[in-house]
């Protein structure tokens, strides 16, 4: 049962707004973070939702992801067609996801409640946040790699080749844990800041990856012999048993988004806005960042006989000191960008929304910073094998047992209708379902996880597989999540849809 002082205000394009927030500002699971954002403070353009993907999409990690499938074995063509799959394929549940965010105002967790209840919400949500608090930690470490570089090629050896503790020269360490400050101070400042950081380093993130492929290019002597190297795979059977995992990897590195988009679309100033900034956001910027580091990386294995995959790596080998600053330097402000977006504007929710009280977005943005350092991200961005088939294939599949929920829950079960009211009221409402749970939806992510990743092999898992007779559908775990949670949660609609307020 609905529980509304006043009914909701809609707007003639469909978004709505609470008519009166009073019933709702004295619950626990309310503060101003999470509160559905008015329909008057809604004014992210197009240009707004296609600048953040170009911010978000154009970073180090975006280049290694491609850059990592020639590391592994494939040419161009097979690198180019899996990673642009792969995000035409994430990009539908995003945007399926990101209607109920502008629709509505609310962020990702918030959106939760509505399946998982007002308290399972925290479980997906934490999820997320943790996967993104590892993400902040790769981003930091590969951008403090960059700028590590930098120092080094001003001040000279004496910096690169410093002392080393942890395996790591202590400058790197140094340049690492300031990288990590200055963006701490930016995401202390909150969601405007981030907006006005996305808008002015948009169309300067590019330059550095044009740089480093512009450098090979005339030192491999052009196109042709970046084009004419062979794939160490071909295109028979040990291709196809590399694509698909591959492919998965590739749909897995936005699967984060593809949940959590409500966060930033709750500031749309339309579904038409928000869904064409990102149609010519996402697939648009990620194609050119993977040409870009698919060409680049090919050059480098045509001029050193190695596919460098770390853009920092590849940079300190130029002999152009120039080049290599301004290069590096367009990457560090890319890395920022991204990280800030992609990577603490979620988490920072999710901490709040699990504690509204005590946690704002700011505090929720240091806890993510501080997680970031402590899950040892230079390990997880040690080795391309490790990266794609163990990192991101493994989280993928987690996540997207949870985008099928949303997707049959939002679009099939709810039908895009949501009592806006009830998403934040204590031990009452439409989504308090059983003590704050749904355990139908923590079932259905539960099947859906297990299918995907309990066959989980390679890396840091068993040979056979965690669960050894579900090793086989590993191969496919963003597909299989995805499917699992879909089927599973609507063959549980008849029940979900009779829900009572307890």
């Amino acid at each position: 049962m609905a529980v509304e002082s006043s009914p909701p205000q809609v707007t003639p394009d469909g978004r709505v707004e609470l008519s009166d927030a009073g019933p709702i500002k004295d619950s626990r699971f309310y503060n101003p973070e999470l509160a559905p954002v008015p329909v008057e403070q809604r004014t992210w353009t197009t240009y707004n939702f296609f600048a953040l993907w170009m911010g978000m999409a154009h970073n180090i990690p975006s280049y290694t992801l491609a850059a990592s499938l020639i590391a592994i074995g494939m040419d161009w063509v097979q690198a180019f067609v899996t990673i642009t799959l792969g995000n035409l394929i994430v990009l539908v549940p995003m945007l399926l996801n990101s209607h109920a965010g502008t629709k509505y105002g609310i962020p990702f967790p918030v959106f939760a409640r509505a399946f998982y209840g007002i308290r399972g919400a925290n479980l997906v949500a934490l999820l997320r946040a943790f996967i993104a608090c590892a993400w902040f930690g790769i981003q930091t470490w590969v951008g403090g790699k960059a700028l590590h570089v930098i120092i080094g090629r001003l001040t000279g050896d004496g910096w690169t080749k410093a002392s080393q503790i942890g395996g790591q020269p202590w400058t790197l360490w140094l340049c690492f844990f300031g990288f990590w400050v200055v963006q701490m101070l930016v995401i202390w400042r909150g969601m405007e800041a981030i907006r006005r950081f996305e808008n002015w380093t948009a169309p300067l993130v590019s330059i550095g990856f044009l740089i480093l492929l512009g450098y090979v290019l005339v030192k491999a002597g052009g196109f042709g012999p970046i084009l004419e190297t062979p794939s160490k795979l071909g295109w028979g059977p040990d291709f196809w048993k590399v694509f698909f995992p591959a492919l998965m990897g590739m749909i897995a590195f936005w699967s984060t988004l593809s949940l959590n988009m409500p966060d930033f679309t709750r500031f749309g100033g339309s579904q038409r806005k928000q869904a064409i900034g990102q149609l010519l956001g996402l697939p648009t910027t990620m194609s050119f960042i993977a040409i870009v580091a698919i060409l680049t990386t090919s050059g480098a294995q045509a001029l050193y006989g190695e596919a460098i995959w770390d853009p920092a790596d590849l940079a300190s080998r130029f002999d152009n000191t120039f080049l290599v600053i301004i290069a590096l330097v367009s990457l560090v402000l890319a890395t920022i960008s991204a990280n800030l977006a992609a990577n603490v504007v979620s988490p920072s929710y999710d901490f709040s929304n699990a504690f509204p009280r005590r946690i704002t977005f700011a505090i929720g943005g240091l806890i993510t910073g501080v997680i970031g350092i402590v899950i040892q991200p230079w390990r997880l961005i040690s080795d391309p094998n490790i990266y794609i088939f163990a990192w991101l294939g493994f989280y993928g599949g987690l996540l997207a047992s949870v985008a099928g929920v949303f997707v049959a829950g939002y679009w099939v079960i709810k039908k895009t209708h949501l009592e806006l009211t009830d998403l934040y009221l204590d031990g009452r409402g439409a989504y308090w379902f059983n003590g704050g749970w749904n355990w139908r939806a923590v079932l259905a992510t539960l099947v859906g996880s297990v299918l995907a990743v309990g066959g989980a092999h390679g890396g840091p898992f068993p040979v056979d597989g965690l669960i050894p007779f579900l090793k086989p559908l590993y191969d496919y775990n963003w597909v299989v999540g995805f499917a699992a949670g879909f089927l599973v949660f609507l063959a549980l609609k008849d029940t979900t849809a009779k829900e009572t307020t307890r």
